[in-house]
């Protein structure tokens, strides 16, 4: 852990100075707390001898990393300096690797769980290094190896044609029946990568066979992911008409508590928890936060009431330590153990990056 405590406060080493000035009639939030927690759950991760994989490389945690690469992505040159932290160094330095070493590193999981392996690490590789490329308007070398991998891990026949194998471990929101979540982060993959790659001849064909999945039963999926298709929707504006994003906004906003905020349990339709205690219906960082930014991504306008009372949940809600709590779906966790936590690191960087979004 020495390696985690020495890298931990990147983050908020390169915050600029001072807390978010509040928005109007809402309560200030510290995106410096928020930030130095999670820099220093990232650092502790990559050092968790259970994410360490072959060729010292580690795994890209849909909890964990990816979160957190998207809430540092998104806010460049906002909050943080223009290059990568050490942290993003040592990330993209092992995404590399095993995109490079693609036919020699050990897939995450194998044996039974090999092919879902493949698939999951190959929509994950790609989705954070388009994330770094995005600001420069290109794709690197190593980005398009990374799309090529994970195109070629794309099923192309059979009821689930157009998704890939995804990791299936019991576990929501990300490893339980996940293939449509997997699938919408590679449509956000492609759609956040340039025009000129999208629109490219050679990936039309595998391109539509995502929009047919995507699309085939969409309205039988969870709201859970509905939402996520929504987030890529407004990426990949041929994915959903206005009235169909209107319906899965309207939906979602029905599910808002009496609090303001939004809980994961009312997205996931009859899931059951493994050691059959109950879901927790409290409004929860996780859901809110995501709600709140993928919404305005969609370009729902920051004043619409719905939306104002969830980014004030979100603002009345931050821990002292700097993170928005989130619940597991599986089982009833200590929410300060390591494993506890993992549902709040991915709260918290979308709780930033909403309120974030809510300041420009």
């Amino acid at each position: 852990m020495l390696r985690a405590y020495a890298l931990a406060g990147c983050f908020v080493a390169t915050v600029l100075a001072g807390d978010t000035p509040p928005m109007a009639d809402f309560k200030p939030w510290s995106a410096r707390a928020a930030g130095a927690y999670l820099d220093y759950r990232l650092a502790w991760w990559i050092d968790w001898p259970h994410a360490a994989r072959d060729h010292d490389t580690f795994c890209v945690s849909c909890h964990t990393v990816v979160p957190y690469v998207i809430a540092r992505t998104n806010l460049r040159g906002r909050r943080l300096e223009d290059v990568p932290s050490s942290l993003e160094e040592t990330i993209l330095e092992s995404v590399t690797k095993r995109v490079q070493m693609w036919e020699v590193v050990d897939p995450f999981y194998s044996g039974v769980h090999t092919r879902e392996s493949r698939g999951t690490e190959a929509v994950l590789n790609a989705l954070i290094l388009v994330a770094y490329d995005h600001p420069s308007g290109s794709l690197s070398s190593r980005t398009r190896l990374a799309l090529d991998h994970m195109w070629a891990e794309q099923l192309r026949t059979g009821a689930d044609a157009g998704a890939w194998p995804w990791l299936q471990f019991k576990l929501a929101p990300w490893e339980g029946d996940s293939e449509y979540y997997g699938a919408t982060l590679a449509a956000i993959a492609v759609g956040s990568a340039p025009n000129s790659y999208r629109s490219s001849a050679e990936i039309q064909g595998r391109m539509e066979l995502l929009r047919e999945y995507l699309l085939r039963d969409y309205r039988s999926q969870i709201l859970m992911d509905r939402i996520m298709l929504l987030w890529a929707s407004s990426k990949l504006p041929e994915l959903l008409t206005p009235a169909e994003q209107s319906a899965i906004i309207q939906e979602t906003l029905g599910t808002q508590q009496s609090d303001g905020g939004f809980s994961l349990s009312s997205f996931v339709g009859a899931w059951q928890r493994q050691d059959h205690t109950s879901l927790d219906n409290r409004s929860d960082g996780y859901a809110t936060g995501l709600v709140t930014f993928v919404l305005q991504e969609s370009g729902v306008p920051r004043d619409q009431p719905q939306l104002r009372r969830g980014l004030a949940w979100l603002m009345k809600n931050q821990d002292r330590e700097g993170r928005w709590f989130a619940y597991s779906l599986n089982k009833e966790r200590n929410l300060y153990s390591n494993v506890g936590r993992f549902m709040s690191d991915a709260a918290t960087a979308y709780a930033m990056l909403a309120l974030e979004r809510a300041s420009r």
